[in-house]
This record gives structure tokens, C-alpha cells and sequence, in this order.
């Protein structure tokens, strides 16, 4: 029994050794250990409860570049946030880094839609929704749409909030998610679940939605035989996912089915309705278009949500960022007249507004929706930062990370300053989509970037012109552990009517 002990000792010391002599290799403390056969899998799984951030320590360590090994699992990717690598693969070197058919496997819930499609599907689905969305047809419809739900959704039930009690508080995240549900809905589908109502019903499907997010971000870091697995058998988060999958695909046939019987479908302006329209008969089966919507749905539903809930945090945490955005809308506003209770703005009327517009890229810039892009590698190659990839490597581009590299965006790249994004004239400064990622960048750059610009404008100038929302003291807000920047304890705020709306100054 005494040798076994003292085997046992000397396992131990050798294990400390090795552990302090892998530690000594790191150029960045937060990073992973490597270990002989499970590779970094320990440090992945260690730090998921905080993966952006740690992530992001990382990259910051490593010069923005970070190759990960999982040993015997199988799970080999690398990590960048490396302007330069962005650029070579999502332009440059573009057809060599498809999303892949592993990105397709672990989003099986978009079947065969234009964010699974590559190659020809992909440029075919591009092509018909780049000249829908095109339309004038359909801008008119989806400025229509947007206005109607702020006027009539978002408006009243912030009011039924601010003056139920005085103290009222609500979860902005919520109610925000519920809002670009409703709105994505009405563009895709032609329909309003009305998720907003006084009361905030339950609807299965959106929590559906959240459920297939939470369970497509695991799927990254656990190898695929593991993950394919729960999935057959409903094992822990793949049991949820199975579930929300059957939710998603009954409610995507039953609007598929109520649109094409519907005699007036023609007149309608939303995307299904135009895609059964305008396509060959050959082209528009049901499998078609429950993949093209529910692609959609996802796009706009929490693309959006996410990025106006960020949005709304930031702007409570900087009042002087508040203050500017109602002096620039004071001269519209006051156009309106005083005897409306409340002031919604057309979509027309905050085009031209820059610091409003600013404000909304510095908050893609801290929190795009969309924290990592996948990607993976055809052929082997070398990237502009010298790193060799091989045939079949999966990369994740951080752009949560990209936004918050002192190299990429100076010394005060975690402070929220929209300033940034103005000229010294005045006018709005653009940056190269390699550098700031939140629509994506070259041939995938996303086609819903106006529709969102002008969804996100409409509903800030709102709320923040006819309340005064003010962040929960003590709430802890955090991201979600998700593929989507979501927050993981919602956005607590109490709600209050301005009762005297500030006045235009010019010298601010």
C-alpha cells in the first residue's frame, strides 16, 4: 500500500510540474492550458459561463490571434479578431471560406435557408431577396409596419408601465424582443402574433427561438458525435432544442398554409406572400419557404432586438449620450404640434439625424448581435497575420472581441462614445466592415442593414423622446450564453413620461 501512496505522490508532483511548465509557455494568463489529449477543452469549458469576455482577454493577449486544440474530441478551430484576417476571409479569399457543412449541422433548424446555403443556393436566395427587399413596395411596407407597431404597441404599453405605479419597472430586454418579433413577423409572414399586449402573453414560439440560440452556442465548443447524440436521445440541452424545433416547424406550416389560402395574397406586401407570388411553381415548395422564413425570422427578430436592448443599457449608463439624442430630435418634434399625448417619428424624418445614428454603430461596435461569425476553410492556407490554417479548419471571427482591441479601435475602445463616429464636419464617419463586422462584410454583407437602421432609429427616438427610462439599481446586466448577443438577466428599468420635453440647443 506504501508504494502504491507514493506512486500516487509522484503522479501528482510530475501532473504540478508539467501544469507550471505549460503555464510558463502562455503569453496571456487567461489562456487556455493545453493538455496532452484533451487539448483546451478544460479551459473552454471552465470559462463558458463568461466565453465573450474571456475570449476577448485572450485575443488581447495573443495579438488577436488564437489557435484552439481540443485534442481527441475532434474539435479544432481558430479564433481571430484580426482586422486583416476578416478582410482576406470574408473578401479577399472569400470562396475559400464558405460557412460549411458543419455550420449547416449544427444550424439545422435554418434547413437549407440563405444562412446554411453556400455556393449557387446561396447566390440564388441572395439574389431573390436582395430585389424583394429592393422593392418599393416592400420599404413602404416595412416603414408602415414598423411605425404602426411603435404608435400602437410600444408607445401604450410603456405607458400602461409608467403610469401603473410610480415606482413601475419593467424588463426593457423583453419587451424590446417581444417588439421585433411582432414586427418580423408582420414583414415575413404578412401577420401580428401581438406579442406586446398589456399583459406580455406567452408565445411558444419565441421562447422556442431562444431555446434553439442557448443550444446552437453549445454545439460550438462540444464535438459533434457528443452533441448528435443528446440530440437523438433528448438529452439535456438538445432535449429543449428537439422540442423547439417541432414548436418552430408547426407554427412556420401553419402560416405557410393560412398564406396560400388566402385569395387576396397578391395584394399583400410581406416577404412569404411575395416569395409564392414571384416564384416558379417548381421553385416555392413548403420546405422552400419554411426555410426562407424562418431564416428571416431569426435574422430580424433578434438581430435587432438584441442590438436596440444593448442600445437602451448604454444610453441609461450615459446620460449625457441621452441628452444629445433629444436635442437632435427637439427641432422634428417640434414640428408635431403639443396637443398629441404622445410623439412617434416617421422613419423619413430620422435619416438624416447623425448623432442618433452614431450612437446606435458605437453600440454595434461594444455589442454587435452576432458576437462570432463561422467559418470554415476549403483549401489550407496562410492568413495575413502568418497563421496556417489546414483543409477543414473551423475559424470564428470575433467581432464582439474586434470592437474591444485598443490596436483596432484606440485607448478608449471600451468607452461608449459615439463621437467617434462623426467628422469633424459634422457628418457621419464610415468605417470599413472589416474593422467594424455587425452586417457582416464582402459578398455576405447583410441585406437587412437599412430595415434595421430604420427599425432601430424609430424605436429609440420614441421611447427615449416620451420616457425617461432609468436602469435598475443593482441589476446585473451581462450577455447571454448564446450565438446571439442577448442578455442573460434581462434589462430591469423603471419607466417615466417626461413631462417637460427638452428644448434645442445648438451649442451642444
Amino acid at each position: 500500500m506504501d508504494w502504491f501512496l507514493g506512486l500516487l505522490s509522484l503522479l501528482c508532483c510530475c501532473c504540478c510540474f508539467y501544469y507550471r511548465h505549460l503555464q510558463s509557455k502562455k503569453a496571456c494568463k487567461a489562456e487556455p492550458t493545453e493538455w496532452p489529449l484533451l487539448g483546451h477543452l478544460f479551459g473552454l469549458l471552465a470559462n463558458l459561463h463568461h466565453y465573450h469576455d474571456w475570449a476577448t482577454v485572450v485575443l488581447a493577449g495573443r495579438r488577436y490571434n488564437f489557435p484552439v486544440q481540443a485534442g481527441l474530441t475532434g474539435v479544432r478551430f481558430f479564433i481571430t479578431c484580426d482586422p486583416s484576417n476578416v478582410r482576406h476571409i470574408f473578401t479577399s479569399n472569400f470562396l475559400n471560406y464558405p460557412k460549411g457543412e458543419e455550420y449547416a449541422e449544427i444550424f439545422d433548424v435554418l434547413g437549407h435557408g440563405i444562412f446554411n446555403a453556400d455556393g449557387d443556393s446561396w447566390r440564388s436566395q441572395r439574389a431573390k431577396s436582395q430585389l424583394l427587399m429592393a422593392a418599393p413596395r416592400f420599404r413602404s411596407f416595412s416603414a408602415r409596419c414598423t411605425r404602426d407597431k411603435v404608435d400602437k404597441s410600444l408607445l401604450p404599453f410603456l405607458a400602461h408601465v409608467a403610469d401603473a405605479d410610480a415606482g413601475a419597472r419593467c424588463d426593457l430586454h423583453d419587451v424590446i424582443l417581444r417588439m421585433t418579433f411582432d414586427m418580423t413577423c408582420n414583414l415575413v409572414f404578412g401577420v401580428d402574433p401581438g406579442c406586446l399586449r398589456i399583459g406580455l402573453p406567452v408565445v411558444p414560439v419565441a421562447h422556442a427561438m431562444d431555446d434553439v440560440l442557448n443550444a446552437t452556442f453549445l454545439r460550438h465548443i462540444f464535438p459533434p458525435a457528443c452533441w448528435s447524440l443528446m440530440y437523438r436521445y433528448e438529452l439535456g440541452p438538445e432535449k429543449k432544442m428537439a422540442v423547439a424545433r417541432r414548436t418552430i416547424d408547426r407554427f412556420a406550416a401553419d402560416t405557410i398554409a393560412k398564406r396560400r389560402s388566402d385569395h387576396e395574397l397578391g395584394s399583400s406586401s410581406d416577404m412569404l406572400s411575395s416569395f409564392i407570388c414571384c416564384s416558379n411553381d417548381d421553385d416555392v415548395s413548403d420546405d422552400f419557404l419554411r426555410d426562407t422564413a424562418i431564416n428571416l425570422l431569426f435574422a430580424g427578430r433578434d438581430t435587432t432586438g438584441a442590438a436596440l436592448s444593448w442600445f437602451f443599457y448604454l444610453v441609461c449608463k450615459n446620460p449625457h449620450v441621452e441628452q444629445k439624442i433629444l436635442d437632435e430630435l427637439a427641432p422634428i418634434a417640434a414640428t408635431k404640434g403639443e396637443q398629441q399625448d404622445m410623439v412617434a417619428f416617421d422613419v423619413s424624418e430620422l435619416s438624416s439625424l447623425v448623432y442618433l445614428h452614431a450612437a446606435l454603430c458605437e453600440c454595434l461596435r461594444l455589442y454587435p448581435p452576432l458576437p462570432f461569425h463561422h467559418k470554415a476553410a476549403i483549401a489550407g492556407d496562410v492568413l495575413p497575420s502568418g497563421h496556417e490554417l489546414k483543409a477543414g479548419d473551423k475559424i470564428l471571427v470575433y467581432s464582439y472581441s474586434m470592437g474591444r482591441m485598443e490596436g483596432v479601435w484606440g485607448k478608449d475602445c471600451m468607452e461608449f462614445r459615439p463621437e467617434r463616429w462623426v467628422t469633424n464636419d459634422g457628418k457621419l464617419r464610415r468605417e470599413p466592415s472589416y474593422k467594424f463586422l455587425a452586417f457582416n462584410a464582402g459578398p455576405r454583407t447583410c441585406l437587412g442593414k437599412e430595415v434595421a437602421f430604420t427599425q432601430m432609429k424609430a424605436v429609440a427616438a420614441a421611447v427615449l423622446w416620451n420616457f425617461a427610462v432609468e436602469a435598475v439599481p443593482g441589476h446585473v446586466v451581462e450577455p447571454k450564453l448564446s450565438v446571439m448577443l442577448h442578455m442573460k438577466n434581462g434589462l430591469a428599468v423603471t419607466v417615466k413620461r417626461r413631462k417637460v420635453q427638452p428644448t434645442h440647443d445648438t451649442t451642444q
